[in-house]
């Protein structure tokens, strides 16, 4: 948080990269590498949408972490850390939030697990096990289990590595996310929707002063209003092809109208309320495996029931059931077609767009 109020994100720590380069010290490899990650967090939901457009399902392996954060030292009466939690499978403890309100919060979901490597209780204990000396416990983390270490937590670098150093393994290795003829594109879109709403949301929702809020809502609204106007002339954000680019701003508006309106105040726009950005939205929804990347309930959850000082009690509004609206037929057709071809076996392939599967919301 800076001086005046407005809040100021700690860049990620471990930068390492997964390179096909001869003399790497982490070169691609079946079964090597490890995604801890949260369905809530968007940051995480980057890597688990790349990972499975991809079709490195077989590939990486996943931890999905609960969504509600607790002390990550429970017997430390002196620290007081709230972060990311393992799913509990055995106790059947019953949780609040880390106030020791709100709730009751089951100790583990079915599609939630406990760590499969080092029987650790949260995320923090991994970095402190890589020898992490940053104390920022984020999702995700892609690891290494030959080296027992943190490749990398910086979600923007992590599709980049998913998208282009695995296609020996992929089963869609033919789906190009960044190619070269869009790059400049990507990089223009990425460097304002960046600070103005991927974390934009955060800075109207964490602001602690309201000259540090009106400036940030301002920012927001004018990028919405780009955004919106940018899609209602072409099918992607950088174009007439789905890249990296879009995956980064999807995350964000899909939790837009059910978490940020609400949550972080960012009421001055609703997706649901512009037929180009829902549309998009259900567009890129209602690619295959896009919806089994989504849990809305664990969203929800996270963002509701995770920071006492904003809403104590950690009731979870209703909601408009924007997951719903996701399901119904798209207009972006008319933009463009070059949607990604993704190879699906027989029992995998996506039912017609208004009978889309979705994650159950517990």
């Amino acid at each position: 948080m800076s001086p005046d109020g407005s809040f100021k994100r700690v860049d990620a720590a471990w930068r390492n990269k997964i390179s096909k380069e001869p003399g790497s010290m982490f070169p691609p490899e079946k079964n090597r590498y490890h995604l801890y990650v949260a369905y809530a967090c968007p940051w995480a939901h980057r890597t688990l949408m790349t990972r499975a457009i991809k079709g490195l399902e077989d590939v990486i392996s996943v931890t999905v972490v609960m969504p509600v954060w607790q002390k990550t030292k429970p017997d430390d009466p002196n620290d007081s850390h709230n972060g990311w939690i393992f799913a509990d499978k055995t106790s059947g403890k019953v949780l609040k939030n880390s106030a020791g309100l709100g709730g009751p919060f089951p100790s583990s979901y079915p599609q939630n697990a406990e760590d499969p490597f080092y029987n650790a209780k949260s995320i923090r204990e991994i970095y402190e096990m890589a020898g992490d000396k940053d104390g920022k416990y984020t999702v995700p983390i892609l690891f290494d289990k030959w080296s027992q270490t943190i490749v990398s937590n910086e979600s923007s670098e992590i599709i980049q590595m998913l998208n282009s150093e695995f296609d020996e393994y992929a089963t869609s290795p033919d789906i190009d996310l960044e190619p070269e003829d869009l790059r400049e594109a990507m990089q223009s879109v990425d460097s304002w929707i960046y600070p103005n709403l991927n974390n934009g949301v955060y800075r109207c929702g964490f602001a602690q002063t309201q000259e540090a809020y009106d400036v940030a809502i301002d920012e927001l609204t004018a990028a919405f209003d780009r955004v919106e106007d940018i899609l209602s002339r072409q099918r992607f954000i950088a174009g007439d092809q789905f890249t990296l680019s879009d995956i980064r701003l999807f995350v964000t508006l899909l939790r837009f109208d059910e978490v940020y309106v609400v949550y972080f105040k960012t009421n001055t726009r609703s997706v649901a309320n512009s037929s180009v950005l829902l549309n998009y939205c259900r567009d890129i929804y209602q690619m295959a495996r896009v919806a089994e990347t989504v849990d809305m309930h664990q969203i929800k959850e996270h963002y509701f029931c995770s920071h006492p000082d904003l809403n104590k009690l950690s009731i979870v509004p209703r909601g408009p059931n924007f997951e719903r609206m996701l399901k119904e037929r798209h207009n972006r057709d008319d933009l463009g077609i070059k949607r990604p071809k993704i190879s699906v076996s027989d029992d995998e392939k996506s039912p017609p767009p208004s009978e889309a599967s979705v994650v159950s919301s517990i």
